[in-house]
């Protein structure tokens, strides 16, 4: 999803549309002028969060903001403007929970996400939410942050377990727009999402609940425009979850730069290991 949202990230659906068609192959390009199937700091951060998950043997905000500052000064590609504030804050104060803010309910906490939900899997509700407040607060300390972050943990772990996705639309997508109005998503298209964590789920679970496959859910997303590149990483994640690996398109996989496949299929089945062996030994007994 990253990949394939790189190439239009920041262009509305118009522009799209007239430079492109309707875009539908990972093809690099964009603003950051990517080989292609490179993929941005959506992907890169997340396999950060996730080393440093695998290190500690557990989400712990410390480990997951030194991975985050050993990321962004190794210069990645792309860096967002939140992240890169408390990121040079934590550098300063070594405080890995940023201050709350109403102003920073962007999207870059969940866009990365997708460890948290992979370690946690199998494990309590809470101890999934303290993983996902203890990772996204190290950047993004906002109510509106942790409530999208936390419904997407939830979404794609009862995904994983096999749960109807009209069930976890009513549980999960649509609880979340009970407790927070502003979410709702199926009052107008969303075009053109913006890095407001609000724009970015409006547009996801459009493109999600809308779309009966992985590839006409990415295809969806992507071609909205805006922030194209996490849109489609978090709807990615989602129809990753929903429809399996082999529901991928072989011309995509083959795109994707090799390390970076090879990187996110190792640390995903260590992460699910992680959270098998924590389970297993919670209920262990004593």
């Amino acid at each position: 999803g990253d990949a394939l949202g790189a190439t239009v990230e920041f262009l509305t659906p118009n522009e799209i549309r007239h430079q492109h068609g309707e875009h539908r192959d990972i093809t690099g390009g964009g603003w950051l002028r990517l080989k292609a199937g490179k993929v941005t700091d959506d992907t890169t951060m997340s396999l950060a969060l996730g080393e440093a998950i695998l290190a500690s043997g557990g989400i712990e905000a410390k480990s997951a903001a030194d991975a985050f500052d050993a990321w962004m000064r190794a210069k990645p590609v792309d860096i967002g403007n939140t992240v890169r504030r408390n990121l040079i804050t934590y550098r300063k104060t070594r405080n890995p929970e940023a201050p709350a803010s109403e102003h920073d309910a962007g999207n870059g906490a969940a866009m990365r996400l997708l460890p948290v939900a992979l370690a946690c899997y199998g494990r309590p509700a809470a101890t999934a939410i303290a993983a996902s407040r203890a990772q996204a607060h190290v950047t993004h300390h906002n109510e509106l942050s942790d409530a999208a972050c936390e419904t997407l943990v939830f979404m794609v772990q009862d995904l994983m377990a096999g749960r109807d996705a009209g069930e976890v639309q009513r549980e999960r997508a649509d609880n979340l727009v009970r407790r927070y109005p502003v979410f709702a998503w199926n009052k107008k298209p969303i075009g053109n999402p913006s890095g407001y964590v609000v724009d970015t789920m409006q547009a996801v679970f459009q493109a999600f609940f809308g779309t009966n496959s992985f590839e006409e859910c990415l295809i969806d997303v992507v071609n909205r425009g805006g922030d194209a590149d996490t849109t489609g990483a978090i709807a990615g994640m989602l129809a990753g979850a929903r429809y399996g690996r082999e529901a991928i398109p072989k011309r995509w996989l083959k795109a994707l730069d090799a390390q970076v496949l090879s990187q996110c299929e190792k640390q995903a089945a260590a992460l699910i290991e992680l959270a098998s062996d924590a389970a297993d030994t919670a209920t262990a007994p004593t």
